[in-house]
């Protein structure tokens, strides 16, 4: 599968390196709406810049486009893509709002093309190994998970902050746990929640100043319709150290530690109520870190393989209905009833 990416922000080089490094895939151009960004990529990896998302999609050399923009230009550059009859691959989420997404669900199979969405964390070796301990009864019936997303003040390292502090960190990173956790579990089916700011005056690396309009601390809790209740905490202001990135599986005869919902070669552990937590095996040799191919993989093979594709768009936009419900109901106190479900995805076929 040729693919160009759309967008040269901070993750473009991740996608590049990753898509040189994965069989089935070649990476063909990438453009940006600043020409020297596009540039300065297409340099450093000896790959075309192009103009414009125009000419992206006017090239025949190109399959699929992977979206690298920022979150409020999504739908938009997805939609264009979708219309020229590209597959598009889009970093999360796919939309801002339920409408946006499922809109743009729709469009993917009217084109006869694929939408493919991330995050993809769920298709790593750790993630895989702790659906599969959990759907072989290792910790029986589980009926609860905390889930920690917390990110630290991302101003200290990212050039351009206000894009992702314009979103909070439920869209931006709170979306990986409950990503995993409803492929896992199934939809969610109610909401509430809580949010504030903690550290509303920040300083860009610039040293230029800027003052927070959305939370940057936010706690949910969801009933899932398998029964499960996750309590998910997002942050802006608490570092990703030790157990702030990761998920506890709580079950009727143990618990299990997922360290990071991000890695692929996450530590996992397993207790069982009357044993300390020990380490469990992965299914397999895991990629190191977050393997930012993994999804742009398994859309190329769902193509060549004419199955349906496991990071799919139905998914991806009730996910962005659990984001949008957080958002309402850590505004108003409410319980928020949600309507949207999805085709469940099998696991990979090497951790059955």
């Amino acid at each position: 599968m040729r693919v160009a990416l759309v967008g040269c922000g901070s993750v473009a080089r991740r996608y590049a390196r990753r898509i040189g490094e994965t069989d089935g895939l070649e990476l063909v151009g990438v453009t940006d709406v600043a020409p020297d960004r596009a540039a300065a990529v297409a340099g450093e990896f000896g790959i075309r810049r192009y103009d414009d998302l125009g000419a992206v999609l006017a090239d025949d050399a190109v399959d699929a486009v992977v979206n690298l923009t920022v979150p409020q230009a999504h739908a938009a550059v997805t939609a264009t893509a979708l219309g020229a009859g590209k597959h598009v691959h889009t970093e999360k989420p796919v939309a801002l709002t339920y409408e946006e997404a499922s809109e743009l669900a729709r469009l993917a199979e009217r084109r006869g093309v694929r939408l493919s969405c991330a995050p993809t964390t769920w298709l790593g070796a750790a993630q895989q190994t702790a659906w599969k301990v959990i759907r072989d009864g290792g910790i029986g019936t589980v009926r609860v998970a905390y889930a920690e997303a917390n990110w630290g003040r991302i101003e200290r390292w990212h050039g351009d902050p206000e894009t992702l502090y314009a979103v909070g960190p439920v869209v931006d990173v709170g979306i990986y746990p409950l990503t995993i956790l409803t492929m896992i579990f199934g939809p969610a089916r109610r909401v509430t929640a809580y949010g504030t700011v903690l550290e509303r005056d920040r300083v860009t690396l610039a040293g230029a100043p800027f003052a927070l309009a959305t939370d940057d601390f936010v706690v949910a809790l969801l009933e899932l319709a398998g029964g499960v209740v996750v309590r998910l905490t997002a942050s802006f202001y608490v570092e990703h150290y030790g157990k702030q990135r990761g998920i506890e599986f709580h079950g009727d005869r143990g618990s299990l530690f997922l360290a990071t919902w991000a890695d692929s070669d996450s530590r996992l552990e397993l207790a069982s109520y009357e044993r300390e937590y020990t380490a469990v095996p992965l299914v397999r040799e895991p990629y190191t870190g977050i393997d930012w191919g993994s999804g742009l993989r398994e859309l190329a093979e769902a193509v060549a393989e004419r199955r349906p594709h496991r990071t799919s768009a139905d998914h991806a936009a009730h996910v962005v209905e659990i984001l949008g419900a957080i958002s309402e109901a850590s505004r108003g106190g409410a319980t928020i009833e949600l309507a949207s479900t999805f085709e469940p995805r099998p696991p990979m076929e090497w951790a059955r």
